[in-house]
């Protein structure tokens, strides 16, 4: 098995939020990164962040398989392999939607992203990594607590969470004999663009809107560098991460 220290990393989602956070943290500690995402100034920007890191932005849809083989292949003709993916790209779909209202093309496009878009991601990842030298590397699927409990008027984004969740026991499993060790970072209320609301109310269980505490993404960013950098003897199946005093373990 391949024990070295892994330096190379693709990113999804690498233009605004928890991805940025995380390659900003990987090409600050050394690391080369593949910087993919669907607007390209938005991962320039995130590159511009740490002006003498090793990154390359490649505008990507995950949902596209096409795209998808065209970012591996850019990172791999850049860096020469991939030690790392960072499963991270993802919509939480429309806000406030009851799911007997929820439009089929904004399940579709939640799926498409969260789910269809991690499968085809982790495909090409383990395509690469089974046959570069040193064979072997890791991926990492960003879930989120909504992997474990919902949040009201979430059906689509909870379902996928759940789905991957699976996935990455079954890659997990299916990586074993190539050295690829496959785990999972839960997220509850990372300060981010798409978490914003959070502070001024969301929506509970018993209907009230409440302010929800934040955590500072960076120390996502360093959970996941954490788990990035062990040796591929091990591994962090999963891991959770959240605001301490969010309304999540207990009855809020």
């Amino acid at each position: 098995m391949n024990t070295k220290q892994p330096n190379i990393a693709v990113v999804t989602g690498a233009g605004s939020g928890i991805g940025r956070a995380v390659a900003t943290e990987l090409l600050r500690s050394g690391w080369s990164v593949a910087l993919a995402g669907r607007r390209t100034a938005r991962l320039e920007e995130t590159a511009a962040l740490v002006p003498d890191g090793a990154s390359l932005a490649v505008r990507t849809d995950v949902s596209e398989p096409d795209d998808v083989a065209g970012l591996f292949a850019a990172a791999v003709d850049r860096f020469g392999r991939v030690d790392l993916l960072f499963n991270n790209a993802g919509t939480f779909g429309p806000g406030g939607v009851a799911v007997e209202d929820l439009p089929y093309e904004a399940w579709r496009h939640v799926v498409d992203t969260n789910l269809n878009g991690a499968f085809l991601c982790a495909q090409a990842a383990f395509r690469q990594m089974k046959e570069q030298e040193p064979q072997g590397g890791r991926i990492i699927n960003n879930g989120s607590v909504s992997a474990h409990a919902p949040r009201p008027h979430s059906a689509a984004y909870t379902a996928t969470k759940h789905a991957l969740t699976g996935l990455t026991k079954s890659l997990s499993l299916d990586g074993r004999p190539y050295g690829i060790a496959v785990g999972q970072i839960d997220i509850g209320n990372a300060a981010t663009d798409m978490t914003a609301r959070m502070e001024t109310g969301a929506l509970q269980a018993n209907g009230v809107i409440a302010p929800e505490p934040v955590m500072d993404v960076a120390d996502v960013a360093r959970t996941v560098r954490h788990m990035a950098e062990l040796p591929l003897a091990a591994n962090v199946q999963f891991a959770t991460v959240l605001a301490t005093a969010m309304p999540y373990v207990g009855r809020g």
